[in-house]
């Protein structure tokens, strides 16, 4: 079967006044149909860049300066603007981070809702398109739909607020959801029901989730496979299996080193990853963790490395993996130091 996305070697830039910014500079990777793709990465990685340019939701100061978005075939970045609106919200739909600043504050959140199936079923009647945004509030588990429908965005909580934003998003039915760290400024109850709720979403319709974090914990529970973004390029991808028992990237063995772990010696500190993301109006020459790696050699920060099939699945853009890499030091070699390192900290 065919992916129901399939990115190309996407480049999306920003002009600012400060010169060009490569925001996104290659991405490329697949979203089959039923499957939740994590998306992860530091701020600045290219994450959201990716997602807007999917639904060519960007700024007018961004540009898709090369490769193709395919959507069940067809490359959306050959769509016009009526075309794309009749996709938004239709087929593919998108939770954002900030439900606060996505909802109208002054328009009651049931006709918010209402006004996306209008949209795109013209021949529904307004008793109609009433009755499936209260079932869909059901759904989400907003308490007395009837009564919340004439509620407006301030009168409903953090969490309540971003189970309208996911009523929205599947009032269509689409085939593709791209959440956008949905669960970020949320406790960890709430979170959980959020994530319970995509899941079933992808259980019962079928639906391809695309989710944006930064969280792997979350990346845990939910995802299918993980897509691991940094400097606007594809660090790493892997099954969600292998990305935490395997990882062939120092930046993803940066990433799981901060993480605590509950059975973890509390004297242990977190180890977090040193320095900053590169400036992306000067992308670096070569790998761009290259700077932060404390595995890098000079080839790193001279020549950017291609993606490498580490097994089936599993892909991942670093020197280190390279036949000719030394085995001092190397965390992918048996008898490297910081593999023993590793397999140490595991058992």
């Amino acid at each position: 079967m065919e992916p129901i996305l399939k990115i190309e070697n996407l480049k999306t830039s920003f002009m600012t006044s400060n010169g060009e910014v490569q925001a996104v500079r290659g991405v490329s990777f697949t979203v089959e149909k039923g499957e939740i793709v994590g998306l992860v990465g530091e701020s600045g990685s290219g994450k959201s860049v990716t997602s807007m340019s999917i639904l060519k939701l960007l700024a007018d100061t961004a540009r898709i300066k090369e490769g193709k978005i395919l959507f069940e075939g067809e490359d959306l970045t050959q769509y016009s603007r009526a075309q794309m609106r009749k996709i938004r919200g239709g087929k593919i739909s998108m939770i954002f981070q900030d439900p606060m600043s996505s909802l109208n504050p002054l328009i009651p959140v049931g006709k918010q809702v209402a006004e996306m199936i209008r949209e795109h079923h013209r021949e529904k009647s307004k008793e109609e398109i009433k009755k499936e945004v209260l079932e869909l509030f059901a759904r989400v588990r907003i308490p007395e739909p009837e009564k919340r429908y004439r509620s407006f965005p301030h009168e409903f909580s953090g969490g309540m607020r971003q189970r309208v934003m996911i009523a929205m998003a599947l009032a269509n039915r689409p085939d593709l959801l791209i959440a956008d760290e949905p669960t970020t400024a949320l406790d960890v109850t709430i979170q959980d029901q959020i994530l319970k709720q995509l899941r079933e979403l992808k259980k019962e319709y079928g639906t391809s989730i695309i989710f944006i974090t930064h969280d792997l914990g979350v990346v845990a529970e939910l995802c299918d496979r993980v897509v691991v973004l940094y400097g606007g390029l594809v660090m790493e991808e892997a099954t969600i299996y292998d990305i935490f028992e395997n990882p062939k990237h120092p930046y993803t063995l940066g990433l799981l080193a901060s993480i605590p772990a509950l059975d973890q010696d509390k004297s242990r500190r977190l180890k977090p990853i040193p320095g900053s993301p590169p400036d992306m109006t000067k992308p670096p020459q070569g790998c761009p963790f290259a700077p932060r790696c404390p595995y890098a050699r000079v080839v790193c920060g001279r020549e950017l490395p291609e993606m490498t099939e580490v097994a089936e699945d599993h892909r991942s853009r670093c020197w280190l993996l390279s036949p000719d890499a030394p085995d001092e030091n190397n965390p992918f070699r048996k008898n490297g130091r910081a593999g023993e390192e590793r397999r140490e900290s595991h058992e």
